[in-house]
């Protein structure tokens, strides 16, 4: 069973600069578990069928508009039915005036009741985002995730392999640090996936023979970020002279996190090599890509082999491992 996560309604009060009109009880215990939100037009007419109870309701001029039209005893109704499903919040934004009906149902049924300034949709599309983000589905990998050329790189391997050395030689360079030793992942669309450290080791970074250095303090604010995209995932493994490694690029490999794939590199580690001028071309090569062009595939034309199929993705599922 997937796990479900929450956001205290504090949280979510803060991000989105709400007032408060009336708070049943401390913010930080009421926990808002849904992504989704909804304005309630179809229930303030008295249709409840589908009605989510999880889901915050927002009132805009619309609503607003309706409900001013109503006689008084018929608009109490219709927000006390409002009020029996308990929902999360009711926010009633672009500044409206509280109606009392509403404001004596949320007394009555123990409602939040929140004020934004903000119209409607600009409210709506902040709130959305940010819950798809607090709420999203998360797995934490061992590994370091770092910003190159505006890429988010996830290096993975088993430890010892050189991440966080490679990692500090890139912060040197003028990348920055998101996330050493543990990457929090977040699928926060179908198609997006956002990488960040824990709270508690967030830029710190672990060197062997050193120890524990603060990379923030160290480096300056240039030199890290709280959160970034995952573009693509480097896998850092000791150079075995048994494989034969990919040497023109047209071997596509795919690392698959929560359901979404991202394009996956495997490198070799050997005495020499210059780990962090790899990655960053490896960055810009993937950034190439991405905006349609492929050095490998212009090559093979150039050579007249263009004709042969490429090979089908290879997707590596087994990463998670590490």
């Amino acid at each position: 069973m997937a796990k479900t996560y929450s956001v205290a309604l504090s949280k979510v009060i803060k991000e989105l600069a709400l007032e408060t009109v009336y708070m049943p009880s401390d913010p930080d215990g009421l926990l808002v578990m849904c992504s989704d939100v909804n304005r309630p037009g179809l229930a303030l007419s008295g249709y409840f069928e589908y009605f989510d109870n999880d889901r915050i309701q927002v009132l805009g001029k619309s609503e607003h508009g309706f409900l001013s039209d109503l006689d008084p005893e018929l608009r109490a109704k219709r927000f006390r039915q409002l009020g029996e499903h308990h929902p999360p919040a009711v926010v009633v934004t672009r500044k409206l005036e509280i109606l009392p009906e509403l404001l004596e149902a949320c007394r009555q049924y123990q409602v939040p009741l929140l004020h934004s300034a903000d119209t409607t949709s600009s409210f709506m599309a902040a709130l959305i985002a940010f819950l798809n983000v607090e709420l999203a589905p998360r797995v934490t990998r061992h590994g370091v995730f770092v910003e190159v050329y505006g890429e988010g790189i996830l290096l993975a391997g088993d430890s010892g392999v050189g991440k966080s050395e490679t990692a500090i030689e890139l912060v040197k360079r003028g990348h920055r640090l998101i996330a050493d030793d543990a990457v929090e992942i977040r699928r926060v669309s179908a198609k997006t996936l956002v990488g960040s450290a824990p709270d508690n080791i967030r830029h710190f970074i672990e060197l062997r023979g050193i120890g524990i250095v603060n990379a923030r303090r160290i480096f300056g604010m240039g030199a890290v970020k709280v959160t970034e995209k995952i573009d693509m995932v480097i896998q850092l493994e000791p150079w075995d002279n048994e494989k034969v490694y990919d040497r023109m690029g047209l071997d596509n490999q795919y690392a698959d996190i929560l359901g979404i794939t991202v394009p996956m590199l495997t490198i070799p580690v050997k005495p020499g090599r210059n780990l962090a001028i790899i990655i960053e071309v490896a960055a810009m090569n993937n950034r190439q890509k991405k905006m349609g062009y492929n050095a490998a595939q212009e090559l093979m034309h150039n050579l007249g082999m263009d004709d042969q199929a490429p090979p089908p993705p290879e997707v590596q599922t087994e990463w998670e491992q590490y």
